[in-house]
């Protein structure tokens, strides 16, 4: 197969990502393509801070706006329509930059496997773990077996640790994991990816995401929460559930103060964080680079320009 080069940059929440891609985008004639998980939903803009519209007139993005919250949204529906987007990108003789923090995207799109590095989420662990806990194991187990009754065969009703990692694996992609189990290797969409890494240390990216959420809760995000809750979007469905939105729900609901609100936010963001550096770690090939000390612009323009045109080198 001839694969087809590829660039990505990736990175933890706060990383500087976005300003990076726009002015490289700008550079290498490129369009982006959004790896996030929270990005396809239309209405949530401050919460996932989502490119402007202006901007995305300037610089063409895909995989921004393509769902409602109310919709199931799968790890396949992401590669699937990601891999089309890029192809249609390559016909026009543009380049694709994939852009984005959800590694499970990423690896269904370019990995050998959707059996390996299978998404994980502490929140939705908790969830269910909270369940088992307040309504009894077999409650739980009866709820893994109307979405998998496979698995649910299979794993002992007093087995929590397992049918809640079953269930853990429904939420995030969709899929029953009997399923997702028996079809193995993923599908090869053909492509060549170079991963362009950016870094900060823990300390520094923990400071950018305070500064980030201080400013979206005291800009317009406390009313896009109130205009979704008013909309019948709340956190009866999973894109309501994560960063920033669930608590801004709970406020609006008067189960917490704002500034209770605005520091869980910040807690739950930072955990995130740490857990995507961790993941972030295993992608290979991958080229770091150390934001804090630089932006390394003109390396990372090199390297991908190496990458891209690799098979045209003497």
């Amino acid at each position: 197969m001839n694969r087809q080069p590829v660039v990505a940059l990736i990175g933890a929440t706060a990383v500087g990502k976005t300003a990076l891609s726009l002015s490289v985008a700008e550079k290498l004639n490129a369009e982006i393509i959004s790896v996030d998980s929270r990005q396809v939903y239309r209405y949530m803009d401050v919460g996932t801070d989502k490119v402007s519209v202006s901007l995305r007139r300037e610089i063409p993005h895909h995989m921004i706006d393509i769902a409602d919250p109310d919709e199931k949204f799968t790890v396949s529906d992401f590669a699937e329509n990601a891999s089309k987007a890029a192809s249609r990108i390559l016909a026009r003789k543009r380049i694709p930059l994939f852009v984005g923090g959800t590694p499970f995207y990423y690896n269904a799109l370019f990995h050998a496997s959707l059996n390996e590095d299978l998404p994980s989420d502490s929140d939705v662990r908790g969830k269910y773990e909270a369940l088992a806990n307040s309504q009894g194991a077999e409650l739980l187990h009866m709820r893994l077996a109307e979405v998998d009754p496979l698995t649910a065969e299979k794993l002992h009703k007093n087995d929590i640790q397992r049918v809640t990692r079953a269930l853990e694996i429904w939420d995030l992609t969709g899929k029953a994991p009997s399923q997702v189990y028996s079809e193995g290797a993923k599908r090869d969409y053909g492509f060549d990816i170079l991963y362009i890494g950016l870094s900060r240390s823990r300390e520094e990216l923990f400071r950018r995401i305070e500064i980030r959420l201080e400013q979206e809760y005291s800009s317009d995000f406390p009313d896009e929460v109130k205009w979704l809750m008013n909309h019948g979007f709340d956190d009866r469905y999973n894109p309501l559930k994560g960063l920033g939105y669930k608590e801004l729900i709970d406020f609006h609901r008067g189960k917490v103060k704002f500034d209770e609100a605005l520091e869980i936010s910040i807690s739950r963001t930072k955990a995130f964080c740490r857990r995507q550096q961790t993941w972030f770690k295993k992608f290979e090939p991958a080229l770091w680079f150390d934001m804090s000390e630089s932006s390394h612009e003109d390396e990372i323009i090199n390297a991908i320009n190496k990458h891209l045109h690799k098979e045209d080198a003497p």
